[in-house]
């Protein structure tokens, strides 16, 4: 000790403040990792201590590179006798602002990350800018979900106790007599310095330095989420936000393309994807439509699932009488690239933001026009502002009418507008006058999200008293949250119990799905699910049409939210021309080749496709490749080696569908549809 005391004291007093200062950071960043793991760790699917340690090394890593980084502009300029931080007043103030100015960002990152993980269930990326689209909303959801109090008292009690270390640290030091050190021996020990700072920044003993990739080391996801650093990883993806298409690619899998889709007008110079299908004059009346994305309904919370809970028992007992599609995925995990998804037909494979909030991609051909003649709707409890959803929506669909927060007779009850069970008692004011036409209506809910309001004109709903430990094994994070999903149930009942006594309900076609699902564990569940991160994707769809189905049936293929309008289409037996990746669920000449695509918003992207018994998963570049058995009793187990033929054919569809996909977006326009289709608009 005394040794090291004597080598230490012989260092210049720069690089002594600088290891005293960058230990103080690491200290505090990996007490930060570990409340992370402490906090959002599931004991029932721990992560093995081999792993959990290597995670802890690789987070130690980026807490060096940013506190490295962060103290860069210490090393190159805090000498200088202008702004000395010890000798020159000026620059002890200058820089102690700066640091704590810098710790006051990093310390802001680490509360919003913390936030989005317990609200998402992933760390936050540059996706989160998304939110500053509808910052209003976004803001009043924080102060109603949030202890946003404390947080703040927290916030700025830390800031308080690192900006007094930092000042203890400069004077301290300071009042140190700076000790004589030869000029060579002075450059030397400063090269080192040098050199081992730009070390600890660059990462790693190889070719190349440490990158984000770096952490996706496991196929265990939390283990992922331990080793990541907030700051590097948002800045990280921050960079590599854009998605541009490639024309060569998009030729290169046109044939496997439009085998997949069914066309039959070929055209591989002007990439032609359109094909008509349907004919009228199926139905003596045309059918009223009902499609209704259900927040979060996640397929392992509803009673079909086996979920013990029994929290779903009106959806369950509509879906006896129903076309309930049990693998049914959406491609992503949010809800306004739900909604671009089944509109368009189209996974939203935007990274900046989403694609409804994209303008350059916001004009899209949808299959919703070809109900013609048809009263058009959409229903959402608070703004339509948000996701840019009333762009994407009134733009593409003719003659739409919106109802949003202010069309309403309900009370507004809290961030997310009016509750459920008002939407659909408003919506149903709405249907029942319309007499003279068909309808073509979009109900949008959005209450099963955190504060978990219920309001207290709520139909005889009745919380429960359940046990915390007995949710929280079967997939849902708090008994609020438990009994929030039982009452967008109870909302779901009210509504059927109301359509039926209503004109319409003989004619109509009802559509319910999840707008996607959520990243829990659940018991009861195949541990493929969870630990595929299936559950992220895995909604049930339900189609209730009483006067036009008239026996229930269930299905175990694989389905996509793209083939939804596709679908509803055929039973409605509305000719339509459609033009991107959706395929009629019911047309059994697909039924040998089905699959699912999906795509996770993080630095990569992460791309995958869902198969039967498989899943194959790769990054967009294409440097990692897996392919997991879903209901082996490893599924996490990479098995690429067993199955070389089926990953190469389910890397070349899905790398076929995200590349025309991301074409797509850029050539789906209604007059570019319809020139393709040799239609007139």
């Amino acid at each position: 000790m005394k040794y090291f005391s004597f080598l230490f004291n012989r260092l210049p007093r720069l690089i002594q403040f600088l290891l005293i200062c960058v230990s103080l950071n690491l200290l505090v960043f990996t007490v930060f990792r570990l409340i992370f793991w402490g906090i959002f760790n599931v004991p029932e699917d721990a992560i093995p201590l081999s792993v959990l340690i290597k995670s802890f090394y690789i987070g130690f890593k980026f807490d060096l590179r940013l506190t490295l980084l962060i103290y860069l502009p210490v090393l190159l300029l805090a000498w200088i006798p202008l702004v000395n931080i010890f000798r020159a007043p000026i620059g002890r103030w200058l820089w102690s602002g700066y640091l704590i100015l810098a710790y006051s960002i990093v310390l802001l990152f680490y509360i919003i990350d913390w936030g989005h993980y317990e609200y998402l269930e992933s760390r936050m990326d540059a996706t989160v800018l998304r939110f500053l689209y509808n910052a209003k909303d976004s803001f009043q959801m924080i102060l109603e979900s949030y202890p946003v109090f404390w947080s703040v008292v927290i916030f700025l009690a830390l800031i308080f106790a690192y900006g007094f270390a930092i000042k203890f640290v400069i004077t301290k030091i300071g009042q140190r007599e700076a000790k004589a050190v030869g000029s060579w021996k002075k450059f030397a020990i400063v090269s080192l310095a040098v050199g081992i700072y730009l070390f600890g920044i660059y990462g790693k003993f190889s070719y190349y330095p440490l990158r984000w990739s770096d952490a996706f080391f496991s196929t265990h996801e939390f283990a992922s989420a331990v080793a990541l650093n907030p700051v590097i990883y948002f800045f990280d993806t921050f960079k590599n936000m854009d998605v541009k298409y490639d024309t060569i690619k998009v030729k290169q899998y046109y044939d496997l393309m439009t085998a997949y889709l069914g066309v039959i007008d070929r055209d591989k110079e002007n990439l032609n994807f359109t094909r008509i299908r349907g004919k009228a004059g199926g139905q003596h009346r045309r059918p009223n439509v009902v499609i209704v994305f259900l927040e979060s309904f996640t397929y392992y919370k509803t009673g079909i699932s086996g979920n013990p809970l029994d929290p779903t028992p009106n959806f369950d007992a509509m879906t006896r009488d129903s076309l309930l599609f049990r693998r049914f995925y959406t491609p992503h995990g949010g809800t306004a690239r739900s909604v671009f998804t089944t509109i368009t037909g189209l996974p939203d494979v935007e990274l900046n933001k989403t694609s409804s909030r994209n303008p350059l991609v916001v004009r899209q051909h949808t299959i919703v026009n070809a109900f013609e003649g048809y009263e058009k709707l959409y229903f959402l409890g608070g703004s339509a502002n948000w996701g840019e959803i009333r762009g994407l929506l009134s733009h593409n669909i003719e003659g739409l009418r919106v109802f949003e927060e202010g069309s309403y007779s309900s009370p507004r009850i809290d961030v997310w507008g009016i509750s459920d069970l008002h939407l659909f008692e408003e919506a149903n004011r709405v249907l029942r006058e319309i007499k003279d036409k068909p309808f073509f209506a979009i109900i949008q809910t959005s209450g099963n999200h955190k504060p978990y309001t219920i309001p207290a004109d709520n139909r005889s709903f009745e919380p429960l008293a359940a046990n915390q430990e007995a949710v929280v094994k079967y997939g849902f994070r708090s008994v609020d949250a438990f009994n929030s999903f039982r009452f967008m149930d109870h909302s779901l009942g009210i509504f059927l119990q109301t359509a039926k006594k209503e004109f319409y309900f003989d004619n109509t076609i009802f559509v319910f799905f999840g707008d996607h699902g959520l990243v829990r564990s659940a018991s009861h569940m195949h541990r493929g699910e969870d630990q595929l991160l299936l559950t992220r994707y895995h909604v049930p769809l339900v189609i209730y049409a009483p006067g036009l189905v008239r026996e229930g049936k269930t299905f175990d293929k694989v389905a996509s939210e793209v083939d939804v309008l596709p679908t509803i289409a055929r039973i409605a037996s509305i000719p339509y021309v459609n033009s991107t990746l959706g395929r009629d669920l019911l047309d059994d000449r697909y039924d040998d080749y089905r699959y699912a695509f999906t795509i996770r918003h993080k630095y990569g992207p992460e791309i995958g496709l869902i198969g039967d018994k498989f899943v194959f998963l790769t990054n967009a570049a294409g440097t990692t490749k897996r392919i997991h058995q879903i209901y082996s009793e490893t599924p996490r187990e990479n098995v690429i080696g067993d199955f070389p033929e089926v990953a190469a054919k389910l890397e070349r569809l899905c790398r076929c569908l995200y590349e025309t996909a991301k074409y797509l977006r850029f050539h789906n326009s209604p007059e570019i549809v319809a020139a393709r289709s040799n239609l007139k608009n």
